[in-house]
């Protein structure tokens, strides 16, 4: 049975298929979800990319957020709907992990996921190896229980400086361990900020200063996000300062420049395309 360290954060149900270069698997959003970001779509592919790569290694190295050449949203996956996952795995040893994947749902493609690479650090100081190989081994047999998640919070934000369409400058509160269920799998032995919902947050400002610029738009939503590079770990109640910064308008797309930071060191940086995306 699921126990609660596989229940906030986990967006893999089963794994149908594993080998050394490919994984396929599928997860269906929670009918009664509050929350589910597209990043998340993302998150679930990287995560069954990460089963590979740590069963490939016998669990004594997992993967975590590094860097990102392309993640492209065609569709938002709504609650109720089953997402079927792909990865192929192009690299995988003790330094890093290397992939490309899919999610897909009522046969069409949602969210791909381009040259992604991670990092391996050791297993033991995030979660319990055999607790791991665990959770892996029911993937890979009847699945895990459904309807586990409950969504996220909505990123607290509060705005710094703000230029209408050009500039905006905010922090972004992480919320405490006792506040977000997510860091019991996000990781058991070292809660960190996932890097999905920091993109998230860096969106949701991305999404503002495109509407403001292009104000006859239909509802606006990420379509494409370059250039990720997570480069250090966000603890738990952690305040970052989060910038937007818009480059070019083009049609119906904007494009803009996203940084985190902490206390002025560099936490992420990425590029993102704003424009209409379909979520029929």
């Amino acid at each position: 049975m699921t126990g609660p360290r596989f229940s906030a954060f986990s967006f893999v149900d089963r794994i149908t298929h594993c080998s050394a270069r490919r994984i396929e698997g599928h997860y269906t959003v929670p009918a009664g979800v509050t929350r589910f970001p597209a990043s998340l779509m993302a998150e679930a592919v990287g995560q069954l990319a990460a089963w590979s790569a740590m069963a490939q290694l016998d669990f004594a190295w997992r993967p975590v957020a590094g860097l990102a050449e392309q993640t492209r949203y065609h569709r938002l996956v709504q609650p109720g709907q089953t997402m079927r996952l792909e990865a192929d795995i192009s690299r995988c040893d003790a330094e890093a992990v290397a992939y490309g994947g899919r999610a897909h749902f009522d046969g069409q493609c949602a969210v791909e996921l381009v040259n992604i690479v991670g990092p391996m650090l050791p297993m033991d100081e995030f979660d319990a190896p055999e607790a791991v190989r665990t959770d892996f081994e029911m993937l890979c047999a009847d699945g895990a229980a459904p309807g586990r998640f409950a969504g996220v919070p909505t990123p607290q934000i509060e705005p710094l400086d703000h230029t209408p369409g050009q500039r905006l400058r905010a922090t972004l509160r992480v919320p405490r361990i006792e506040d977000a269920p997510y860091f019991g799998d996000h990781f058991p032995r070292r809660p960190v900020f996932p890097g999905t919902l920091l993109l998230d947050a860096l969106a949701g400002l991305a999404v503002q200063l495109a509407g403001e610029a292009m104000p006859a738009q239909a509802t606006l939503a990420p379509t494409r996000i370059d250039n990720v590079k997570i480069r250090s770990f966000t603890a738990p109640g952690t305040v970052l300062e989060l910038e937007a910064e818009r480059s070019s308008v083009k049609g119906d797309s904007a494009r803009l420049k996203l940084a985190a930071r902490n206390e002025g060191k560099a936490v992420a940086t990425a590029r993102i395309d704003i424009g209409p995306l379909r979520s029929d």
